[in-house]
């Protein structure tokens, strides 16, 4: 997709479309390695959130997730009451999923059972591609898989360690948005971006 920025045309991937919000991201975070363990606990609990919606619609909140679940403190999110959890599924500012909003207490409490602290929950997640990012060379946005081997992996290690909404799909759409995978398609401007 070609899209007017400034005085400028950058071609991008297709998925961004046109919704600044969504051009933005795709721009500035979405395939950039993120190697901070709570921002990598954000984008799963966020990625989690998407099950069976789209990002944008994920997006959108993103905001007021940051605010209702303490900026992703991992140790604050672990300690969030159910009463806490249950005001916010009165909440129209998140998705009002009760298995989602409690998922996020959930997937906290499962990183300080199993990690020593967030650097050490990034060196696992990142030890699934050696500590490197995987570039593709997708020519479109059809050839993109779903999910992978090394996602099937990732998926079956979070759910034996008690994570919740870490199905291959999910964490292959993590994988993407935290730039363990770039998955820029060929014709994208940022496809040579070499972060």
């Amino acid at each position: 997709m070609i899209q007017m920025v400034g005085s400028t045309t950058k071609t991008r991937c297709s998925w961004c479309g046109n919704d600044p919000l969504y051009v933005k991201y795709h721009d500035t975070e979405w395939g950039k390695p993120e190697f901070k363990g709570q921002k990598l606990f954000e984008m799963l609990c966020l990625e989690g959130a998407q099950a069976g919606l789209s990002w944008i619609t994920v997006l959108k909140k993103r905001a007021h997730y940051r605010k209702v679940y303490h900026k992703f403190n991992i140790n604050k999110v672990a300690s969030m009451t159910d009463s806490e959890l249950e005001k916010l599924l009165q909440d129209p500012g998140i998705i009002r999923n009760r298995l989602k909003v409690y998922g996020f207490r959930k997937n906290a409490q499962a990183l300080n059972y199993h990690f020593k602290n967030a650097k050490e929950f990034s060196d696992f997640l990142w030890s699934f591609v050696d500590h490197e990012p995987v570039v593709n060379s997708w020519k479109s946005l059809s050839e993109i898989p779903a999910k992978t081997e090394t996602s099937d992996k990732m998926s079956k290690a979070l759910k034996k360690k008690g994570f919740t909404f870490v199905g291959s799909t999910i964490c292959y759409a993590f994988m993407q948005a935290t730039g363990m995978v770039n998955d820029h398609t060929t014709d994208c401007f940022l496809f040579f971006k070499r972060y």
